[in-house]
């Protein structure tokens, strides 16, 4: 995969190419991610309502891009897709990602993460061709840090219930891996903001509150920080992996720019060009915080820079590219999903 807009900022690919890698399978690709043509790519998503088709509708029509509307939850189905399209790679995105909904309806996460990643896992051992797998985790596995930077090999400990349905999914993926041999690689990124994001997501939050006049609404004190990086730069790294990578292997997809929520709402202010030193507190309201938030997600990424990935866009950059396309875009590009009924 490669970001095809003219305005992204550049990252770190270096067109990589594995020879067995030609057709891969994204499932929920169409809520965040961007394609290029360099392989034939089938996205599987069921578009919920954190996905959108107006993220694929520009490449509909790629002889390169097919677009697949289903879930993961049939595994006949699943290998009939592999079947058809030949494929030899995964990427699996698809995942109940919202932390808020996993205090209040954990079994969404078990559904869709670990219930979702072993009928897929099961389809790909049954299909028994595909040569890479490339499984998208969180830093949220590891629980909180409190400033110390952890590696791969750190034990998980996660402490809310979507970072624990992302920990066992892991599980389950290494453990077939180790039984069935299926080609699995972990990818375990800090917080990936960009254009495209649905809008329960912080920084795309933010700013169209801001551009709507409204309050920022920030959970207890807005201190907690978390390592923010570019979606280029995730797109870049997986790319990395998927050609590169070790089989069985965890990689640590890190950001140097570690932000409180009180430093975005600033940042995106200042964008918008307010006096954040006169202006935050008209804008900022504190909300009761989470049954438990943590402090941090600190990780080291030297895996990833082995196989020459690193960050290339700065938070500073990357906040600017992404506000911009909000201010264009607003909420009209997540409208109907804002509108749908919640299932």
């Amino acid at each position: 995969m490669t970001i095809t807009s003219t305005t992204a900022p550049a990252g770190s690919s270096k067109q990589l190419h594995h020879p067995g890698v030609k057709n891969i399978l994204v499932t929920g690709g169409a809520g965040f991610m961007q394609y290029g043509d360099r392989y034939n790519v089938i996205c599987l998503d069921k578009l919920s309502n954190v996905s959108s088709f107006n993220n694929i509708k520009s490449i509909q029509d790629y002889p390169s891009f097919h677009f697949v509307k289903g879930t993961l939850d049939d595994q006949a189905y699943l290998v009939q897709i592999m079947d058809k399209y030949k494929i030899d790679s995964v990427i699996h995105f698809a995942a109940e990602s919202s932390v808020q909904k996993s205090f209040s309806d954990p079994l969404a996460c078990i559904n869709m993460n670990v219930l979702g990643t072993y009928h897929l896992l099961e389809a790909i051992r049954s299909y028994g061709k595909i040569i890479r797998y490339v499984h998208a985790s969180t830093d949220e596995v590891y629980g909180e840090t409190w400033g110390v930077s952890v590696d791969e090999e750190t034990r998980m400990n996660p402490t809310n219930p979507y970072a624990a349905s992302k920990a066992a999914a892991e599980m389950f993926a290494l453990a077939y891996q180790k039984s069935f041999k299926i080609p699995v690689m972990i990818m375990r990124c800090n917080n990936v903001y960009g254009p495209c994001q649905f809008p329960e997501k912080l920084i795309p939050l933010f700013t169209l509150l801001v551009k709507d006049g409204r309050r920022l609404t920030m959970q207890g004190d807005g201190r907690r920080t978390r390592n923010f990086i570019s979606v280029s730069d995730v797109v870049n790294a997986y790319d990395a992996v998927l050609h590169k990578g070790v089989i069985g292997s965890a990689y640590n997809v890190s950001s140097s720019d570690e932000v409180s929520v009180r430093q975005v709402a600033s940042e995106i202010l200042k964008v918008y060009g307010y006096d954040t030193a006169s202006d935050f507190q008209s804008w900022a309201v504190s909300v009761p915080d989470r049954p438990f938030n943590d402090n941090d997600y600190i990780v080291k990424g030297d895996r990833p820079r082995s196989l020459g990935w690193d960050q290339c866009v700065s938070f500073e950059e990357g906040l600017a590219w992404t506000v911009e396309w909000y201010r264009k875009n607003g909420a009209n590009w997540w409208k109907e999903e804002l509108d749908r009924p919640t299932t």
